[in-house]
């Protein structure tokens, strides 16, 4: 038997007024029907998107036809107040209210209101996850559609490169932090989720650090996966400006392609091969200190010269050592090492394609080709 058999759709809602309904008509073309919708509809007490949300709430009561649970967060008196606010706490509050009402064997398929996903999508995760019961958590294909606006689709074309370029070069060197973190392109069951202790609620980055988790403490199914090639499952997240997270995609739009040479720099093979030399070192340092192409970093980031000593004592397995290394030189640290290097950027002149001046056709094809080579790199 199928362990997993039903799922819960997690989606944060803030001033989604026109997208909604085209989020609950790609819901109800699903050939998987096994599931329940729950949104939490969130704002700042009094705050912004508080009369879109309004509007949403009305539009999630008249639904029917869905087994949906809607969260108020965005009501004169339910709204977010201090500290705990943002899509990091809207994330939490439905991952914990799916908790408290499933079994272990629920998967959650976390999305956003501005994705759009083919109508086998549902039917996708759950044969992918019944593939690998094992595993902890799935990270789903994405794919920005193009706007046809050029001032939004030419920084979304960077961003999106940046990031395919970078987990490219992760992949090439097996690194176990190989994933691209997006809110929604992540599915995980429940078991998975208790087992890490829940999300993180920040202001932003929350989804980089439960994917992290998981992967410290299991292994994720990549994008790479066999059913994805054969039943093309794949998110398309809108490329649109958003200011409602401090960084990702809709910041990066929004900061232009001018800010993301220092923010989201392309990085050379050298700088992953540093990496991988670092990881393969992990077995001989059991046995005692050896400099690695990481260490000078890694002692000014973590404030120590002492590196890897307590590591030792406290596992006492070359095994245990080697994974609790690997837990220490995590997928941040590698992210802050590469960018406090800068003999690792590549330099914008020598990459394949001008992100200032190329047709935007020309930077899509760039960006088809790194969509393709990740799909063809795993099996």
């Amino acid at each position: 038997m199928p362990r997993y058999a039903h799922i819960s759709v997690a989606i944060p809602l803030l001033a989604e007024r026109d997208n909604l309904p085209l989020l609950l008509e790609r819901l109800r073309r699903q050939t998987f029907q096994h599931f329940t919708l729950y949104c939490c509809v969130n704002n700042l007490e009094g705050g912004y998107g508080y009369e879109e949300n309004q509007a949403c709430l009305a539009l999630l009561h008249e639904v029917h036809d869905l087994p949906v649970v809607v969260i108020d967060r965005s009501s004169q008196g339910c709204g977010w107040i201090g500290k705990r606010k943002g899509v990091g706490w809207a994330r939490k509050v439905l991952f914990e209210r799916i908790m408290e009402e499933h079994d272990d064997d629920e998967l959650v398929v976390s999305l956003d209101a501005d994705t759009d996903f083919d109508d086998n999508y549902l039917q996708a995760v759950v044969d992918t996850m019944n593939t690998y019961p094992e595993y902890n958590a799935f990270c789903v294909p994405y794919y920005h559609p193009l706007s046809h606006d050029e001032a939004l689709d030419r920084p979304m074309l960077r961003y999106e490169c940046y990031m395919r370029h970078y987990l490219l070069g992760l992949l090439h060197i097996g690194n176990p932090y190989t994933f691209t973190a997006l809110g929604s392109a992540m599915v995980f069951p429940i078991w998975a989720y208790r087992r890490v202790g829940g999300i993180t609620p920040l202001q932003g980055g929350e989804d980089f650090y439960l994917l992290q988790k998981f992967a410290k403490t299991g292994s994720l199914v990549s994008q790479f996966v066999e059913p994805y090639r054969t039943q093309g499952m794949v998110v398309r997240p809108q490329g649109r400006i958003s200011s409602r997270v401090p960084f990702g995609t809709g910041p990066a739009i929004a900061k232009g392609i001018g800010a993301m040479e220092e923010s989201y720099p392309f990085y050379s093979d050298e700088g992953f091969a540093a990496i991988r030399a670092t990881y393969d070192l992990f077995p001989a340092l059991y046995d005692g200190d050896v400099e690695t192409p990481m260490s000078p970093f890694l002692r000014q980031q973590l404030a120590t010269d002492d590196l890897w000593l307590p590591l030792r004592a406290n596992f006492k397995s070359r095994d245990l050592f080697v994974h609790a290394c690997a837990e220490r030189v995590d997928g941040l640290r590698i992210l802050q090492y590469l960018k406090n290097a800068p003999a690792y950027r590549i330099p914008s002149r020598a990459l394949p394609v001008d992100f200032y001046h190329d047709p935007i056709s020309n930077l899509d094809d760039y960006r088809n080709s790194l969509f393709n080579l990740e799909m063809s790199l795993r099996k």
